[in-house]
């Protein structure tokens, strides 16, 4: 779980009796998007994976305001030890000083109830949330530590209860990195190319950022008014 923390424990187990050894596993099109090719012969690591739609007949699935999730089909992922190609890609780093946030935000996702705990076990994600609990690497740079702790607190204020059900995985990473990019910027870090380039890696595009602004908006505006007194220009 440590490993493959964004996948459902169901999934954890079936990758675990499959390939225990597993470190970073994605879809065959989603390596090719990386440059990474799946070699001939390998066998792929069955998982299930959400069918999120309505019904419109027995065989077909469309997307509309009434939109759920409907059931679970078999995919398959394969580990990049699996794959070749080129080096994966490494991902813009977060520069700037957060400051007297950090602790603000801190204090903010107490008050919202979140536990907050550093541990070398869920390396190498970087932060993970659990429903309650957020966990994050430690020895992060502090701008590292605070957009990664902006993410997991907006996987915990969004993504909890009824609607996680309703939303796949992409347009999960998408809302929460577009919180971090936002709230990030408000305090004065540069992200450069680091949240595009974690919204890609999750299969995220324009069209998912769109449909989701008004959720991103909201969640953005709360941990900013919660952060950001009057003093320092926000109302």
């Amino acid at each position: 779980m440590s490993r493959f923390h964004r996948y459902s424990w169901g999934n954890c187990l079936l990758i675990h009796s499959q390939r225990p050894d597993a470190t970073q596993v994605a879809g065959f099109q989603a390596w090719l998007k990386m440059r990474r090719y799946v070699r001939k012969g390998e066998k792929g690591i069955v998982i299930l994976a959400p069918m999120v739609g309505r019904k419109k007949s027995d065989d077909e699935l469309t997307e509309d305001a009434e939109t759920r999730l409907f059931g679970f089909r078999a995919a398959h992922v394969f580990d990049v030890s699996q794959t070749e190609g080129e080096p994966l890609p490494e991902f813009a780093r977060v520069t700037g000083d957060p400051q007297q946030h950090t602790d603000r935000l801190k204090a903010f996702v107490a008050a919202k109830g979140i536990a907050l705990e550093f541990s070398d076990r869920i390396a190498p994600a970087k932060g993970m949330s659990s429903g309650g609990k957020i966990t994050l690497l430690p020895n992060l740079d502090a701008a590292e530590t605070f957009s990664v702790l902006v993410h997991e607190a907006a996987h915990e204020l969004l993504h909890r209860g009824e609607r996680r059900s309703q939303t796949t995985h992409a347009v999960r990473e998408t809302e929460a990195e577009a919180v971090a990019f936002v709230v990030s910027c408000a305090v004065g870090l540069d992200l450069n190319t680091a949240s595009s380039d974690y919204i890609q890696l999750h299969s995220g595009d324009k069209a998912t950022l769109a449909e989701s602004l008004a959720f991103v908006q909201h969640t953005a505006a709360e941990i900013l008014n919660a952060m950001l007194p009057s003093a320092d220009g926000v109302g």
